[in-house]
Order: structure tokens, then sequence, then C-alpha cells
């Protein structure tokens, strides 16, 4: 039986590129970032793209490649924003950085019946802060309701000219 010497992988890397750390090193060219373990590239994505970015970065993290500090060391981006991309990609994997987000498609507490009767009121000359009051709503809905065309204050009548 021969003996076999194990083989040495040194940490060759492109030239010009920034070290994240002995393992993994990234290159931006072009509007590209390209990263790299050795000589190989192994995942790229537009500089601008800020999903992907968080997707193999928070995966990086988690899988033992690099630590959270040295992401923010190399990137020069805030601990907590490391943090929270890590935490999606623990709790929910890859399909978090690109689903859908959950938004609300009709209105909330605003609905049909109630901004007739919040026309109503403001029909009456009721201010914003009053009809908030009178159907328990937050005067920013109604403000902002008013500032959406969805409701409207009456039209000021002028006084009538005595004849």
């Amino acid at each position: 039986m021969e003996d076999v010497m194990p083989q040495v992988i040194l940490p060759t890397f492109p030239a010009e590129v920034t070290e994240i750390n002995s393992k993994l090193v990234f290159k931006k060219e072009n509007g590209v970032v390209v990263y790299f373990s050795g000589t190989m590239p192994v995942y790229q994505h537009r500089e601008d793209d800020l999903q992907s970015f968080k997707m193999i970065v928070s995966q990086y993290c988690v899988m033992g490649v690099v630590t959270q500090a040295e992401i923010v060391r190399a990137f020069g981006v805030n601990p907590q924003f490391i943090k929270r991309a890590v935490k999606v990609f623990r709790e929910k994997g890859v399909q978090g950085f690109f689903a859908a987000k959950n938004t609300r498609h009709g209105p909330g507490v605003l609905t049909q019946a109630v901004s007739k009767e919040a026309q109503g009121f403001l029909d009456e000359g009721m201010t914003a802060r009053d009809v908030s009051q009178r159907l328990g709503l937050k005067v920013d809905t109604v403000l902002k309701a008013i500032s959406t065309g969805r409701l409207h204050r009456p039209a000021i009548r002028g006084k009538k000219e005595a004849n």
C-alpha cells in the first residue's frame, strides 16, 4: 500500500480582491460583486442587489465560512443589518429574502362603511380629530384619507352678503 500525501490547498486568490477572511474574498468589477474561495468564483450578484447580498453573506455566516464581524469589517455595514439577515436566513431560508412582502390589499380600519360614516361627520362640519374620536380611529388615519382623496372636507361657504 502506498503512502498518499494529503494535498494542501493554498489560499491563492485572484489579483485585486478584498479579503473577508483567509477562506473567502470578493471583488467588485463593472457593477458586479464576485465572491471567491481560492481561485474559484463561488457566487456573484449585482452591486445594487441588496437582497442577494443579504442572502449570500448570511448563508456564509450560518455555514461557518465567515463570522458576522468579518462581514461587517469587509463591507462596512451595520452589525444589526447582518444580524437581521442571518435571522431571516435561519428562520426562512433563501426564500425569506425574495418572497413577496405581506401587505394589506384593501382598507384596514377605514372600510367602506366607516368611510361613509366619517364623510357624513365631515359634511356636518366636524374636524378630523372629532371624527376620529367619534369613530375610535387614529386622527392620522382620517387625515391620511383626506390627503389621499378618500375623504374630503366640505367646501367652506362664504357669508351671504346683506342686501
